[in-house]
């Protein structure tokens, strides 16, 4: 499968099956800014759940959440901390922040200390299928629980492809390698703890 071009009727056709797919509750495999990711609609928990099966992942482990902006993100935080703004603004690669009070989101996206993790994703697919699906959309590593992250697509296990209810065509054969993004917890005081460099 070659990887799409950014525009024409292919792509086109790709994002909007993916669409698609998250408006009917179901779980994606598909690229982001970072790794490749199994993704659904952060707000339903019908298939929040389905992407904790697939990962075979304990429930009391949240998730990280995709949005397209600061507007999108001021709906499913409670405080943004004025910190979070200064590392947006600076920010030259991804960067994951664990705000201190998630909301509107499917149980379990959230920790149980009530906090989340959400990224504005710097992806030119992903932040056009968010902004199209209008929500927020979960994004875990394309793997089973306590397995190495995928970098690429192909390194991702053929269970995890036919898990998903589609498959994104776009970067399939991008061999790149993709780290996770960096992870910073934001407290409720301004503080900021590292996570994952």
């Amino acid at each position: 499968m070659s990887v799409l071009k950014r525009e024409g009727m292919e792509y086109r056709e790709d994002l909007n099956q993916a669409l698609k797919v998250l408006k009917e509750g179901g779980v994606i495999l598909y690229p982001t800014d970072t790794i490749w990711g199994l993704g659904c609609d952060a707000t339903n928990e019908e298939a929040v759940e389905k992407i904790f099966t697939i990962k075979r992942r304990k429930e009391d482990k949240s998730l990280i959440v995709l949005v397209n902006g600061l507007t999108m993100l001021e709906r499913y935080v409670i405080q943004i901390p004025d910190t979070a703004f200064e590392i947006i603004e600076v920010a030259d690669k991804p960067i994951t922040l664990v705000y201190p009070g998630g909301r509107n989101l499917a149980p379990w996206v959230c920790a149980e200390d009530g906090s989340v993790g959400i990224r504005i994703v710097d992806d030119g697919f992903c932040n056009e299928l968010i902004t199209r699906f209008k929500k927020p959309v979960v994004s875990t590593s394309a793997n089973v629980s306590n397995s190495p992250s995928p970098a690429n697509f192909s390194e991702i296990d053929d269970r995890i492809i036919s898990s998903a209810d589609y498959t994104v065509k776009f970067r399939q054969d991008d061999f790149s390698s993709y780290p996770p993004s960096s992870i910073i917890r934001l407290g409720k005081d301004g503080t900021i703890k590292i996570i994952r460099e």
